[in-house]
């Protein structure tokens, strides 16, 4: 074994093919990694942008996910994700901007990583994952919400703003 890992260091042995990938990981998230939705972010001094930046210092994994919302309606009318992580943190934040788009706010908060861990079959060592994508989608929809008390003149604004920053 560590003959084989010093070849591959040193660009002796041959390279391994893209396919053990597909032991290691479902379908499903082999397709959001390949092929993730929603990449992007829109401006987050936007009113009706929400933002949410959550981490996971254990394994480095940061995610970005932001919400568009109609302010008439309440309804996300678009969401954009930036992840740097693993191909599971990558799938889940794909997920989650494709379940919340068309959602009410209050709906999208019921949203359980544990859906979102099942829809992509992760395995329990990658549940954080689906973890970040949860409170990712909490984190931006309080942002949304503070943002929107502030506009609206809501005194207690300010604390929660300053909570959600820190």
């Amino acid at each position: 074994m560590l003959r084989l890992a010093s070849k591959r260091l040193l660009g002796q042995a041959p390279p391994r093919p893209a396919q053990i990938l597909s032991r290691f990981y479902h379908e499903n998230v082999i397709d959001h990694f390949n092929n993730p939705r929603n990449v992007g972010s829109f401006d987050k001094n936007d009113p009706t942008v929400g933002t949410g930046l959550v981490g996971a210092p254990a394994c480095g994994d940061v995610m970005k996910l932001q919400i568009k919302v109609d302010e008439k309606t309440g309804e996300i009318v678009d969401a954009r994700f930036k992840t740097f992580g693993c191909g599971s943190a990558i799938a889940s934040s794909s997920v989650a901007t494709e379940w919340v788009k068309g959602k009410q706010m209050e709906e999208v908060l019921t949203i359980k990583n544990t859906e979102i861990a099942k829809h992509l079959s992760l395995p329990p060592v990658k549940l954080h994952c689906s973890m970040l994508a949860e409170d990712a989608i909490k984190a931006a929809v309080k942002d949304y919400q503070t943002k929107r008390a502030k506009v609206n003149g809501t005194p207690d604004a300010a604390p929660v703003e300053q909570a959600a920053q820190a």
